[in-house]
């Protein structure tokens, strides 16, 4: 394609769309009418360009236009408390619901990394030996030892904060860096499950598993499965880039992306709830069975709100995607 013939032949086009995009008063019917018409031709131009013949200068003016029409033939709009509802109610549990088959899988294999981890800490003196000095693991697992006191060592609220924003983080990491071949994910989620086989091997050699599961149980189920839902999003965004399936790999991952984002708004809510737990119950005089009874409910409330609002949304559709109205536009491939 000659781009200086192509530009040529439709410039007084694009000076057109620009001309009417910037009038100050109310369009006419016919004016709206040919508006909508340039804006789609002008689509096609940027795609044809794009594919065929790439130039910095008219591509840059092209997308402005493009994206300036669209606005004025779309309209917008602003969010409100429907959407929040929206969202909570239907995008948030379908999206974690459709992803079940790569969260609960990674629950599973990380439980277990976790489980003979501590296994292997535990029944092997030597390890441990590895890890600290004999008084410094005597430290950590004594009664009152650090592994009790970490939880009660700072005032309640500022705790819940940072164990918040610190999970929040790990569950946005998995998100994020899911695009990058699942590699990260898969590093995140070892080091969890890294320290958390660390706790069990190390305290059941003390005899003290009972203890620990006391402490960790009441936020972690839920903390647990809110980085596994993370973890599991961020590897099937990492797919996305491998098999894209029958789209392109450019639309499957912008949906799958706009999916993760609205993952990571739900999931930072989950995550505040288990730092308020990890804040106020784990720390709490409450006995251990009412502590933990209080995680387990925690648990089975969000496995009921993914399983039944979610399920139910997602059988009706909902993907957890932003509306097609709200999406940028996707202009035409040439073939």
């Amino acid at each position: 394609m000659d781009l200086d013939v192509f530009a040529m032949t439709h410039r007084a086009e694009w000076d057109r769309l620009d001309h009417l995009l910037g009038r100050g008063r109310r369009l006419s019917g016919a004016e709206a009418d040919e508006l909508v018409a340039l804006y789609q031709r002008t689509a096609t131009h940027l795609s044809l360009i794009q594919s065929s013949a790439p130039d910095p200068a008219i591509t840059a003016r092209l997308t402005q236009l493009v994206a300036r029409a669209r606005a004025v033939v779309t309209g917008t709009r602003r969010a409100s408390w429907r959407d929040a509802i929206r969202f909570l109610t239907a995008g948030f549990p379908a999206a974690v619901y459709r992803s079940r088959h790569w969260w609960i899988p990674t629950a599973v294999l990380s439980t277990l990394l976790a489980a003979v981890i501590g296994w292997w800490i535990g029944t092997h003196p030597e390890v441990q030996a590895a890890i600290a000095a004999p008084d410094e693991l005597r430290e950590l697992t004594r009664p009152g030892g650090q592994y009790e006191t970490y939880y009660s060592s700072h005032p309640a609220a500022s705790f819940a904060a940072q164990v918040w924003t610190n999970n929040a983080q790990a569950a946005a990491f998995c998100l994020v860096f899911g695009a990058f071949l699942c590699v990260p994910v898969l590093w995140i989620l070892f080091l969890n499950m890294a320290n958390l086989g660390i706790g069990i091997g190390l305290m059941s050699s003390a005899g003290r598993l009972d203890t620990f599961l006391g402490l960790v149980l009441p936020h972690g189920l839920l903390e647990l499965t809110a980085v596994f839902v993370a973890a599991g999003t961020g590897l099937r965004l990492g797919w996305t880039v491998i098999d894209p399936g029958p789209t392109t790999r450019r639309a499957a991952l912008a949906q799958q992306g706009r999916a993760a984002i609205g993952m990571a708004i739900g999931l930072a809510l989950v995550l505040f709830v288990s730092g308020v737990i990890e804040g106020f119950v784990t720390p709490s005089g409450l006995p251990t069975w009412a502590r933990i009874t209080i995680g387990v409910v925690a648990e089975l409330a969000f496995l009921a709100y993914v399983y039944i609002l979610g399920g139910r949304a997602a059988r009706a559709g909902e993907t957890g995607d932003i509306d097609a109205s709200d999406r940028s536009a996707e202009v035409p491939t040439a073939a």
